[in-house]
């Protein structure tokens, strides 16, 4: 699923864009969206700050009222946030500063499917790749691409949850755990260790019926119940020959 956000004052072009990507999606069913629609970019930047709304592509207009659009793609880039961004504008004179947010791509209105259906060809087979490698989290009012390999284990802590990763640092996370295991199901490495914690195998020393011992140092104290179910899963997991 893709996160895709639409952010044009003006109706008729925000609703052609979503129509397009609606198109777009029937046509090539690998694909799946999740689009929202912003007619300012104050109104997605809130979204994003208070919501912690984290979207993989951007399509921006540059002339609206209250902030223009690549005002707003700064200020993303301040926060940390690095998804893609592709301008829709009828001006050219912008063109320049596009890519000093590091926009993939700005396309002049009106803009046609045969103009925006090769951009999100390559995007999206851009963003595939990306997304076998990285997730993006918000911690702490900013956007962190981390690497997937990265990832030791995470733990629900009541209100956050927590990351840790395996050069010593932790991220603290407004989600739940079952949002984040969402994340990382696709990968066979994670594992879920009782109701509390989620498990890179690739990061595990050791274990016994107490704890794991983690490479990064760190010991993990097993929940009653969850040392059979773990280490049977530990040694599929290094058993698979196709994996």
């Amino acid at each position: 699923m893709y996160q895709i956000a639409i952010c044009d004052d003006e109706m008729i072009a925000l609703n052609m864009t979503e129509h397009m990507l609606n198109v777009y999606e029937k046509i090539h069913s690998q694909y799946k969206f999740s689009i929202q629609c912003f007619t300012s970019a104050s109104l997605l930047l809130e979204e994003i700050k208070e919501n912690n709304y984290i979207p993989d592509l951007i399509f921006m207009d540059i002339y609206m009222p209250e902030k223009q659009g690549m005002e707003a793609a700064k200020e993303l880039r301040k926060m940390g946030n690095e998804c893609q961004i592709i301008f829709l504008t009828a001006a050219r004179e912008f063109a320049l500063d596009a890519f000093g947010v590091n926009a993939i791509q700005y396309l002049l209105k009106p803009v046609s499917s045969d103009k925006l259906f090769p951009v999100l060809d390559k995007v999206l087979s851009d963003l595939d790749e990306e997304r076998k490698k990285y997730l993006l989290l918000r911690s702490e009012g900013r956007i962190h691409r981390v690497p997937i390999n990265n990832i030791v284990y995470c733990e629900a802590q009541r209100k956050h949850q927590c990351v840790y990763l395996s050069d010593g640092s932790q991220l603290l996370l407004r989600m739940t755990l079952g949002g984040i295991y969402d994340m990382l199901s696709e990968y066979p490495e994670f594992i879920k260790a009782g109701i509390a914690y989620i498990v890179n195998l690739n990061h595990i020393d050791s274990l016994n019926a107490q704890s794991m011992q983690m490479d990064n140092g760190m010991k993990v104290f097993l929940p009653r119940g969850t040392y059979k179910p773990l280490k049977e899963q530990y040694f599929e997991y290094y058993c698979d020959e196709n994996r």
